[in-house]
């Protein structure tokens, strides 16, 4: 949940700037630069982390390294993506996709006990999916599409 923090932390520093500089709380640019901040932020990570990000997924899935790093910069480009109006719509489409389909390697990492930080197995297990990935995915799902489709 450490990762909320950054979404939220930004989401609130850019309703008070552009309340500030705008002299209104513009919630649509807000929230999707929260959110591209976050996923920037994650994608990242991919290159920092990306030995526990490769035992993250699925046995049955090839070229692991190949796919850390690719979805590190997916990742990435949906960030920008989402500061992009005309293309805004579709980005957030596409995120949500992506979300779905990456929560198969959250389950497989909970079940083996992965710890993505040092590339082990002393992770927090099963509970770290019921208590935190699940409810995170669920914000993230429903915040890029609030931000994302809703708003638009």
């Amino acid at each position: 949940m450490k990762l909320l923090t950054i979404l939220f932390a930004t989401f609130i520093l850019a309703l008070f700037a552009t309340k500030l500089f705008q002299g209104s709380w513009n919630l649509l640019f807000s929230g999707n630069l929260g959110m591209a901040v976050f996923i920037i932020f994650t994608g990242l990570s991919h290159f920092k982390f990306q030995k526990g990000m490769a035992m993250m997924i699925p046995d049955f899935i090839p070229f692991k390294m190949f796919w850390v790093y690719f979805t590190g910069l997916v990742e990435i480009a949906a960030g920008i993506g989402l500061m992009i109006p005309s293309i805004r719509e579709t980005t957030a489409i596409l995120l949500i996709i992506f979300y779905v389909l990456v929560f198969v390697a959250n389950i497989n990492s909970s079940k083996q006990n992965i710890n993505i930080f040092k590339a082990d197995y002393t992770g927090p297990g099963m509970n770290y999916l019921y208590k935190q990935r699940i409810p995170m995915q669920i914000i993230l799902i429903a915040w890029t599409w609030y931000f994302g489709i809703y708003l638009m």
